[in-house]
């Protein structure tokens, strides 16, 4: 296994010269590679995020073909768990979450539709914020906290930091590596390499690749993003899988580590404990959820209230969710124009899966960004500042 050289920490990362000269690189490895296409995946919300609004697609030769697998929190966080805040709130418990979280689905409401009917849902833009809104009221109020190991460690900061005694945490986080495995070992998948993400690579380093690496003969490298980043990243995967070499590389020295953050892994372990665990549509992930340990059960919602999601069968469930196909496009198999209500009875200001709902959906991003965000050319989309 190797780090990657530091030499795109030196670089503008949005120069349109640059770009268009890595675009060229791509273009050269793949012809050398004689096939088409070759898929690579990126599990990261915010690179979608950034290849859509920058245009790069524009940038990419036809022959490399760049999916999203499961990289939005939003997105997996599955049913059952949102039926739990649903209920929660029904039962009039306070409830405080991120903005993205409101509009999602369950089995039959989400926290929208209980704010519309007169529940207490707040909506909050980190685990702080939460914090000190607890400390303003008299009453419980239960933080549904999501996102990966990013935002868990944050969540696991706030637990260690003698929280006000009226919080709780609903805990919905998701561990990364884990959903890797299961994506690699999926009979239709087309994935040849990953794209990691940078932020959460950050705090778990780039060595916790490579025993997935090892047994799969993936490659796998790590990337920023900003344009060159990703483009870089690009390069390098695309190098690799034409040399048939697994390995991992770290495109994002300026950030990234081997070891990684370990005042923040101590924190995110001392709190959390991995699990198996269901994400939305796509498949029980053995340690891919990850719950608060026995010793912070006092601040644990589900042992600290009755949750009675039965209650919520009360109520008719919508009848368009059956055909929501958010499962196969956050597996890489299919993509957002593959669904019939892509942009007709699934649009954003009125979603029926959670790809749609999220800023760091695959849908919502390609909806907002026009279709299959193909966009812009070089100087003007693509890396434009």
């Amino acid at each position: 296994m190797t780090s990657s050289n530091g030499g795109f920490a030196e670089l503008k990362f949005r120069d349109p010269a640059r770009a268009r000269a890595l675009s060229a690189t791509l273009e050269r490895l793949l012809g050398e590679i004689g096939r088409a296409p070759v898929s690579v995946m990126h599990v990261c919300g915010s690179h979608e995020q950034a290849i859509a609004k920058f245009g790069l697609r524009a940038a990419l030769p036809r022959a490399l073909n760049v999916i999203m697998g499961p990289g939005c929190p939003v997105c997996i966080t599955d049913v059952p768990e949102v039926d739990e805040g649903v209920a929660l709130a029904r039962q009039g418990v306070r409830i405080a979450t991120y903005g993205d979280m409101v509009k999602v689905p369950g089995t039959v409401l989400s926290l929208a539709d209980v704010q519309a009917e007169g529940g207490k849902v707040d909506v909050v833009y980190s685990v702080a914020q939460a914090v000190e809104l607890a400390r303003t009221i008299a009453e419980p109020l239960v933080f549904f906290a999501t996102g990966f190991e990013t935002t868990a460690v944050a969540t696991a900061a706030a637990v260690l930091q003698n929280p006000p005694p009226n919080l709780f945490v609903l805990s919905a986080h998701k561990y990364i590596p884990p959903v890797m495995e299961i994506v690699a070992e999926m009979p239709d998948t087309r994935v040849e390499g990953f794209l990691a993400a940078g932020h959460a690579a950050t705090i778990t380093g780039w060595g916790v690749f490579e025993p997935f690496v090892e047994r799969h003969k993936l490659p796998v490298v790590v990337a920023g993003f900003e344009p060159l980043d990703i483009l870089a990243g690009l390069v390098k995967l695309v190098e690799l899988i034409g040399a048939g070499t697994a390995s991992v590389e770290n495109m994002y020295p300026r950030c990234v580590t081997k070891e990684g953050n370990l005042r923040a892994q101590e924190q995110l372990w001392n709190v959390f404990r991995p699990i198996g665990g269901r994400w939305r549509g796509i498949a029980h992930v053995p340690n891919g959820n990850l719950r608060l340990r026995d010793e912070w059960a006092h601040l644990d919602a589900r042992k600290q209230f009755d949750i009675d999601v039965n209650s919520l069968w009360d109520s008719a469930p919508p009848t368009l969710i059956q055909d929501c196909i958010c499962g196969d496009i956050m597996a890489g198999i299919k993509s957002p124009t593959d669904c019939a209500l892509f942009g007709e009875q699934c649009v954003p200001h009125s979603p029926v899966g959670a790809c749609m709902v999220s800023s760091e959906g695959t849908c919502k991003i390609w909806h907002q960004y026009g279709g299959h965000p193909d966009l812009g050319g070089y100087g003007g989309a693509v890396c434009a500042r």
